[in-house]
């Protein structure tokens, strides 16, 4: 099989950017009176930001906390200054990703960055990267429904003029790879923080690291 063009993930896929928004969500506790574990951050990898900011009331709040006035969308604003701030001096890239997008960028194969994470957070990314070596963006706010639902994958593959089962998707998570399985995609799923179960059209690998172009449209 050899894929019409590649859908990208970013956080923990093309960025490791995991633990800037767990070290941001432990701020949030600390400053509205909260709780927080590493467990419950783990537990918001890849889920829309909207999901995460209710699981954070729900989980990091008593009824008394300042916190507990906050509004789920208040949340996400707090957290994505607070990562925001953190990309802007350092982006953490995954082993492998930069070589294998510009790999695939000279070879002329269409690429669209499919990501939970709001436009003002992908900014400052997108700049540190070749001008256009993503046709299409699609972020959290740019849908109605995010991941694990496959809307953001359908509407990534649309905008490419693809089909999606034409097209392999690089994950880290199982919400992801739920994602982009549903749409119809090939899945790389390459785990980062979490353990992301097996799936009939989900192909592991440890790292992109020496992954060449013709390998990775090949795979599935």
């Amino acid at each position: 099989m050899n894929h019409a063009a590649v859908l990208w993930d970013m956080d923990g896929t093309l960025v490791d950017t995991e633990p800037y928004w767990i070290e941001t969500e432990f701020e949030l506790a600390e400053r509205f009176g909260g709780t927080w574990s590493e467990e419950h951050g783990l537990a918001l990898v890849g889920n829309d930001l909207l999901a995460s900011g209710r699981y954070i009331l729900r989980h990091m709040f008593a009824a008394d906390a300042p916190g507990a006035q906050l509004t789920p969308e208040r949340v996400v604003d707090l957290l994505l200054d607070g990562v925001v701030a953190r990309v802007e001096q350092s982006v953490p890239w995954r082993p492998g990703a930069r070589e294998l997008l510009a790999g695939l960028v000279e070879a002329g194969v269409p690429c669209a960055l499919v990501t939970m994470s709001y436009q003002r957070f992908v900014e400052p990314i997108l700049t540190q990267l070749p001008a256009g070596a993503f046709s299409e963006i699609v972020t959290g706010d740019k849908v109605a429904q995010g991941k694990p639902h496959p809307e953001a994958y359908l509407k990534a593959a649309a905008g490419l003029g693809v089909a999606a089962a034409d097209c392999l998707a690089i994950e880290d998570s199982n919400t992801g790879a739920t994602s982009a399985e549903a749409a119809g995609c090939t899945v790389l799923v390459v785990p980062c923080h979490v353990r992301v179960e097996p799936g009939e059209r989900r192909v592991f690998r440890d790292t992109l690291e020496g992954i060449g172009v013709d390998e990775l449209l090949a795979l599935g």
